[in-house]
């Protein structure tokens, strides 16, 4: 007879129906636990507790002791089993060029190359339509040369001057150059990334006799240059390195704005192309052909043999803040005529808010023809030094 109360009978016979009922359960998850101890795995504990079938309060214990036991080693199996998960392993390739998708300068963005930034060949360098864009460096400059053109003169008719004037070798130099972008997108719809562009520039070039006084300071000679350019942007990959980044045709007058005898003036379309190495190295070329005038109207005949017929430009950024260039000008004739220009620009200073100004020491030897267009058909050397400031 048992002489447990029936209270507490009735609430073990509860426990081991509950107890008996998880048992399956404890026993299956057992099966994937590992073993707690030294005696065995949580399996045969499981067994052991079921196995007091006869015992109910026994079993209940059993029962208790291995719970608590699992409460104490789950904290650390979920720690050693955290401890033991690892990354995935990433075995994309390096990207050549990480972009900041989030950023928005455009063309003023660092992240794209310099090409890239000044035709803003790529969506994340594109700085939008009709906002005004820098072209050539905008320079105030001093100048010192090995002649000054005194007394004009021209193959034309009625192209020479009747008398010198007294104009000094030493004088100011003051270029503007501006340009806007009219239209993209034209050839390169539905392309993820690039962008084709057509632009409108301005640039005016004058020599001023800043330091002749007793002619009144007159300004010598005034260029005025529009043009007119569709660019075309390129991806192909070159040998060593190099990236072929645009093409492009353009349309450009040039001229004096001045009246027989001192006018000078021609009108030309031109092919133009531009490679990089990373963003060390640029190199632009332009070939151009003079749009043909008649006789009685050209008043500088023969200039293409003089200027030249095309240009070859290379820029080197030595670092940040120098940049190294060279432009060569060829008549591609027998004449051998053309020019050289060797340019060295330096950044100076920071902006008022401590970033970088757009500043630059400028110092520029020339040698040939074509400094200007009265001097069209005159070789002279010109030393300058200045300040220039750049897009970016």
């Amino acid at each position: 007879m048992n002489s447990m109360p029936p209270r507490n009978r009735r609430l073990h016979q509860t426990a081991a129906l509950v107890l008996a009922a998880l048992a399956p359960a404890g026993a299956a998850l057992a099966q994937g636990t590992p073993a707690t101890g030294s005696g065995g795995g949580a399996d045969s504990a499981l067994r052991r507790c079921t196995a007091l079938s006869n015992d109910n309060q026994a079993r209940l214990a059993c029962f208790d002791q291995w719970a608590a036991q699992q409460a104490w080693q789950a904290p650390a199996a979920s720690a050693e089993a955290a401890a033991t998960v690892q990354p995935p392993v990433d075995t994309t390739l390096p990207a050549t060029r990480v972009i900041d998708v989030a950023r928005t300068e455009g063309c003023r963005d660092p992240q794209y190359s310099d090409l890239s930034r000044f035709w803003e060949l790529e969506s994340g360098s594109d700085c939008g339509t009709f906002s005004f864009r820098g072209y050539r460096p905008i320079t105030v400059s001093v100048v010192a040369s090995s002649s000054v053109n005194r007394q004009p003169t021209s193959g034309f008719e009625n192209g020479s001057a009747t008398e010198s004037t007294p104009y000094r070798r030493t004088e100011n130099r003051i270029q503007l150059s501006v340009r806007t972008k009219v239209a993209q997108g034209l050839l390169t719809q539905g392309h993820p990334t690039l962008k084709d562009s057509v632009w409108f520039g301005y640039t005016q070039q004058s020599y001023w006799q800043l330091f002749t006084p007793e002619i009144s300071r007159p300004f010598r000679t005034t260029d005025h240059e529009p043009e007119v350019m569709y660019v075309y942007p390129t991806t192909a990959e070159l040998p060593f390195g190099w990236k072929w980044r645009y093409s492009g045709i353009g349309l450009v007058h040039q001229s004096n704005g001045q009246s027989d005898p001192l006018s000078r003036s021609w009108n030309r379309v031109y092919l133009m192309t531009g490679l990089e190495l990373g963003n060390s190295w640029s190199v632009n070329a332009r070939l151009w052909r003079r749009i043909p005038e008649s006789a009685d109207s050209d008043n500088n005949p023969g200039i293409s043999d003089y200027v030249g017929r095309g240009e070859l430009s290379a820029l080197w950024n030595y670092d940040k803040n120098n940049t190294v260039g060279a432009t060569l000008r060829s008549s591609l004739s027998s004449s051998g005529r053309g020019s050289i220009r060797v340019e060295w620009m330096q950044a100076l200073g920071t902006g008022i808010f401590g970033g970088k100004t757009n500043l630059r020491l400028h110092t520029s030897l020339f040698n040939g023809y074509g400094d200007s267009m009265i001097d069209y058909n005159r070789k002279r050397t010109v030393f300058s030094v200045g300040l220039s400031l750049v897009d970016f």
